[in-house]
């Protein structure tokens, strides 16, 4: 038989096992595993948000193994509250002192920047400009695109040659790094495209045309339902060898955006003038989001030949002749 003290030793030598192996792996599990992402994201850290959340976080957005474990090694390495606001490139193939590293030195962060529907290339370069971005350079890529960017993707195929790739840079929220240069900001939201845009439209479809429309569509009204009646009413327009009359137009050739366009502004001389030349100007006056591009796709059946927009409310009023139209347009003073 085992004596009482022996007992007692081998209990303490298992309690020692135990513990020693625990702390082992908890030591690995700081020092040494990784999250669950192996795609990487963009994770925000906004203002005044504490340890314990950002560690919450990390671990529910799978990219460290443990909050507790992330939360230790801050608390043990002194970086407690000095994690600071930004959004950051990580992924659980980092480990937590990366993660930690990251966080603390404002290393891997990038910059968030969000372009509304509608928008030019030009607008877009003066918000880069703005966020501290090559702006710039983005803006000779853009009107200038190099014949190796053009080259790798498809729908840019039948985009006559010195033509910008205003329309085909998607609107939406980016993260760019602070190393980003112009062609890869715009190689980036060219790949936007290709996912968001160029995979729903058919086979066939000649694209510059149906994007140059959509531009059209986007700067003429807002919601879904009138979209896809403009849509309807430019598509009768066209086959019917009539004129779109696009304010949008206008407002692209003058740079400006009026209630009420003038006579003698639609007369400015230029090809994007709908009012002067037939047919959709030689490309898009800005880029379209994807309700425009759908509505360009699925025009409304209508038999409304004529609209304009309550400069009050916004609500777009419908005609079909020009009696009624030119009545309207008393009716709402313009």
């Amino acid at each position: 038989m085992i004596g009482s003290g022996a007992k007692k030793m081998l209990w303490l030598v298992a309690v020692i096992v135990v513990v020693t192996g625990f702390l082992f792996y908890f030591r690995n599990q700081v020092y040494f595993s990784h999250g669950s992402d192996r795609d990487g994201q963009i994770f925000e850290i906004k203002k005044g948000e504490g340890n314990a959340e950002i560690a919450s976080r990390l671990q529910q957005q799978g990219i460290v193994s443990g909050k507790v474990y992330f939360y230790y090694y801050l608390r043990t390495r002194g970086l407690s509250n000095k994690i600071l606001p930004g959004n950051y490139q990580l992924s659980g193939d980092l480990t937590i002192p990366e993660v930690a590293i990251i966080l603390t030195e404002q290393k891997n962060e990038f910059t968030k920047v969000t372009f509304p529907e509608g928008w030019t290339v030009q607008q877009m370069a003066n918000r880069l400009t703005a966020n501290g971005l090559p702006g710039e350079d983005f803006l000779q890529v853009a009107k200038n695109p190099p014949a190796e960017l053009v080259a790798k993707f498809d729908f840019l195929a039948t985009l006559p040659k010195e033509t910008s790739l205003e329309g085909f840079l998607f609107p939406d929220t980016y993260f760019f790094s602070k190393e980003a240069t112009g062609n890869g900001i715009v190689q980036k939201m060219l790949d936007n495209f290709g996912v968001k845009v160029s995979s729903k439209i058919p086979a066939g479809t000649k694209i510059s045309e149906l994007i140059t429309l959509a531009s059209i569509i986007e700067g003429e009204v807002r919601s879904e339902a009138d979209k896809k009646m403009v849509s309807g009413i430019f598509w009768n327009r066209l086959e019917n060898s009539q004129r779109l009359q696009s304010c949008a137009t206008i407002a692209y050739v003058l740079g400006e955006r009026k209630k009420q366009y003038s006579f003698e502004d639609t007369r400015v001389v230029s090809p994007y003038n709908t009012y002067l030349n037939a047919g959709l100007p030689p490309g898009p006056i800005s880029n379209p989001g994807l309700v425009s591009v759908e509505a360009a796709m699925n025009p409304a059946e209508t038999t409304f030949n004529y609209f304009l927009s309550d400069p009050e409310t916004g609500q777009t009023i419908f005609s079909k002749t020009i009696e009624e139209h030119n009545a309207n347009k008393v009716k709402y003073g313009l």
